[in-house]
């Protein structure tokens, strides 16, 4: 029997520490430790907790992930600003009751701070990924009853079922703090959270300064925040009571893995979705949303609105503070009231409804929420200080009240049910209104006398529309300068050669100089080329809609007697094809340049795919259209040729395919299908010729008898993708980071649309270095594929061309 004993009590020890090992169990009892190299694993298996190094830094940190997240994704760090240098700490409870960690000397790096007793406290990993301290009898899932829980202490992100806001019986504020960068997860100067005023909103911060603002919390929404709308990924709660106001999301399907993180380096809190066939993070949302999402971005009494241009518009009744500074695009100083205003005489006294709006700062308001609208409007009308009212929840009968105090702050435009009533002089609004009437029968008449002239015209405006590219001046309605023909002349000294800096399909370049002495290039359109009014109008139109670093800016346009230019800004450096396909200047791009140029065009593309106002599809990326300014940053030029996506719409088809033969993607080349993942095509051919330094050519020049694109593939299935990189990279080149590079060129050229990443996705991966890639499929466009698009295409007209020139009406063979 004592042998048996024996042997019984080491089979147990051996199963305790098989479990603490493994990571076999998802709770830490009092007689428990968790050591460097073990873990929990949450009951469902969705989450872990353990030891890990952030990036490349050799720092341990105690932190949760998901398990089953092939790359790591950390959403809870305890020790974030107290790192461990080696493998020896351990976790365990103490006998306060707190999970405390601490190093080989026993020195405390870290701990909880309940002080809640219970005689068997254990922690538990949960499967919503919420690390607990809970009394062993207790097994219940409320909060209450919980003695310590890692979501009332949050790093930078929000999970599902997590709340964001204040627990006002035991005083928590959940602050979200950003990890300084990828590789160090220590508290940054980012931070987001509720702010705590009578009418509450989330907010982030950049230091001290206020970065966004949502809008009042309100109504089961926000007035102002894209994450609070109505969305088919996730449910969302609001609530606002005496124990606690917050708000919570939780996830419609159970399946998807979807986050909200607070980035640093990029200034952003984004909702990212986990795509398991790419195996990428995908960027759902991202906040702030555009530029009218800066707060405060026009100032006191302006508004904010994305489509106009300017996008800073004064409220009715005021004017800008400083006409100076507003011409420069400077609004921070905001509006001020156009006439004399004094409070206290009633029938002076008005306000002017603002429809559809973020409401302003909460900072200086007051609440009632049993308050109707009307006496809402009256005790307004009895404070000098009170500058607007509105409806605290307009989903209920009696609305409630909302009054600001002071000036109005950070409005902007948006999709709302919200309205804002800005108290002003009466007489301003009557006058408006008066103005208004005037102006719809002016219109009136105005529309009718165009009626009759338009019947008079139409015969002759028939016969010259076949006239309009060779003998027309066309001055679009265009928020952008125009250039007269004798400026242009005298800037390019009569479009001299010696001023010519190359030429492409659509005609010459010219190098000019202004009068002011700003140097610019005009693209100059050929008589004989095939890019017509309509191209040149679309070019037009798109660049001056179109603002990224990335993105090349157009300052200006010239049509008249016959001529049709474009002007841009100079870029000293001309295109990437004269580095990268030039034996001596492509030794001047080493790999970090090469990086960095491969990294702006990425994002320049991410811009016009899903940034911008418009969601652009180029069709026409290739290095001959990367321009390069003085610090050699990449700006995607010439859009001539690029198609604006309405609403939702991700592809179309053409019976007229154009672009550049060794680029275009294989189902836009022989069945003119096209989409944003023709533009991720030819970025990733555009990746393949930055790297090795050879073109893509149509023509073989492999002995295997491949272009570019099948050659990397050759490699790649050889396990030998190195010796694709360019030899003038051999001493700068960081080889791991080039293959990675290559491989995620070879994701971007998969014969399939759906299997090519986005652009998002693309940016994220080229991003990182830790994260593990996908294995590429396939490539389209093989040199098969080339001599076959004749008969696949035989019905189409193809515009393309196989060296570097763009073309257009040119039948198919």
């Amino acid at each position: 029997m004592t042998i048996f004993h024996a042997m019984l009590v080491v089979t147990e020890f051996l199963l305790l520490l098989s479990k603490l090992s493994y990571g076999a169990d998802d709770i830490i009892t009092q007689s428990d430790s968790l050591s460097d190299g073990s873990t929990l694993i949450s009951k469902d298996e969705t989450f872990e907790l353990g030891f890990f190094n952030p990036g490349s830094s050799p720092n341990r940190y105690v932190g949760i992930w998901y398990k089953n997240v092939p790359v790591q994704t950390v959403v809870w760090v305890a020790n974030r600003d107290n790192p461990i240098r080696d493998n020896s700490s351990t976790l365990i409870i103490n006998k306060q009751g707190n999970l405390v960690l601490l190093n080989r000397n026993q020195s405390l790096l870290w701990s909880t701070n309940t002080t809640k007793k219970s005689s068997t406290p254990i922690v538990q990993l949960l499967n919503n990924g919420n690390l607990v301290i809970r009394d062993e009898k207790d097994s219940s899932a409320d909060e209450d009853s919980f003695l310590w829980q890692s979501f009332d202490y949050p790093t930078d992100t929000l999970l599902p079922e997590m709340k964001n806001g204040w627990d006002k019986k035991t005083g928590i504020l959940r602050i979200f703090t950003a990890w300084k960068n990828w590789d160090d997860p220590s508290s940054g100067d980012f931070t987001a959270s509720m702010r705590l005023t009578n009418n509450p909103e989330t907010a982030i911060w950049k230091g001290s300064t206020e970065f966004y603002r949502s809008g009042p919390l309100t109504g089961g929404t926000s007035s102002g925040a894209y994450e609070m709308k109505v969305n088919p990924l996730t449910n969302l709660e609001l609530v606002n009571n005496e124990e606690q106001v917050y708000y919570m999301y939780t996830l419609k399907n159970k399946s998807v893995f979807s986050i909200l993180v607070l980035n640093q380096t990029l200034l952003l809190l984004q909702r990212l979705i986990w795509i398991p066939d790419s195996r990428v993070w995908s960027n759902y949302l991202k906040l702030p949303h555009d530029a009218c999402d800066a707060y405060n971005v026009c100032g006191p009494y302006g508004k904010c609105v994305i489509d106009a241009s300017p996008i800073c518009q004064c409220l009715d009744g005021f004017k800008p503070k400083s006409a100076q500074q507003w011409s420069t695009m400077n609004w921070a100083d905001g509006c001020v009231r156009t006439g004399n205003w004094s409070c206290g005489i009633k029938s002076r006294d008005g306000f002017l409804k603002v429809t559809g709006v973020k409401l302003p700062d909460t900072a200086n308001t007051w609440v009632d929420v049993n308050m109707t609208l009307d006496d809402c409007k009256l005790k307004c009308l009895q404070n000098c200080s009170c500058t607007a009212y509105s409806s605290f929840d307009p989903n209920k009968d009696s609305g409630g009240c909302s009054l600001w105090f002071n000036d109005l702050k950070d409005l902007r435009v948006i999709e709302s049910s919200r309205n804002l009533y800005v108290r002003m002089d009466a007489s301003n609004i009557g006058d408006k209104h008066e103005h208004t009437k005037t102006a719809i029968l002016l219109v009136s008449i105005i529309v009718s006398a165009v009626i009759v002239m338009l019947l008079t015209l139409y015969i002759s405006r028939k016969k010259r529309k076949n006239r309009e590219n060779n003998n027309e001046d066309e001055h679009y309605d265009l928020d952008l300068p125009y250039f007269d023909l004798a400026t242009i002349v005298k800037a390019t000294n009569n479009f001299s050669e010696d001023n010519k800096l190359g030429e492409g399909g659509f005609g010459p370049v010219y190098k000019g100089k202004l009068q002011d002495g700003q140097e610019i290039a005009v693209k100059r359109l050929s008589w004989s080329s095939g890019q017509g009014s309509k191209e040149f109008r679309n070019e037009v139109i798109l660049c001056s809609k179109l603002q990224h670093r990335n993105l090349v800016k157009i300052l200006g346009y010239c049509v008249e007697s016959g001529e049709k230019m474009l002007v841009y800004e100079y870029m000293s450096n001309k295109s990437l094809d004269s580095f990268i396909f030039d034996q001596i200047q492509s030794k001047l791009l080493d790999w970090p340049m090469r990086f960095n140029i491969l990294y702006g065009i990425a994002r320049g593309l991410l811009y016009l795919h899903q940034d911008s106002r418009l969601r652009i599809i180029h069709r026409d990326l290739k290095a001959s259209n990367i321009l390069l300014d003085r610090d050699m940053n990449p700006k995607i030029s010439d859009f001539g040729l690029a198609k604006m996506c309405v609403g939702d719409q991700i592809e179309a088809t053409t019976n007229q395919i154009v672009g550049t033969y060794g680029y275009m993607a294989p189902e836009y080349a022989i069945d003119g299908l096209f989409s944003v993942k023709s533009d991720v095509f030819s970025f990733g051919v555009l990746l393949l010729e930055l790297i090795s330094g050879k073109k893509n050519r149509t023509l073989t020049y492999y002995q295997d008898d491949h272009n570019l694109i099948g050659h990397a593939w050759k490699l790649w299935k050889e396990d030998n993708i190195q010796s694709l990189i360019d030899d003038n990279l051999k001493d700068t080149c960081i080889l791991y980071e080039a293959s990675r590079c290559i491989q995620i060129g070879l994701l971007c050229l998969q014969h399939h649309p759906d299997n090519r990443p986005n652009m998002t996705s693309v940016v994220v991966m080229l991003n990182s270095n830790n994260n593990t890639l996908p294995l590429p499929h396939e490539p389209g466009y093989l040199y098969t594929e080339i001599r076959s698009i004749g008969e696949a295409s035989s019905k189409r007209q193809i515009s393309s061309s196989i060296n570097n020139v763009t073309m257009s009406q040119l039948d198919a063979r």
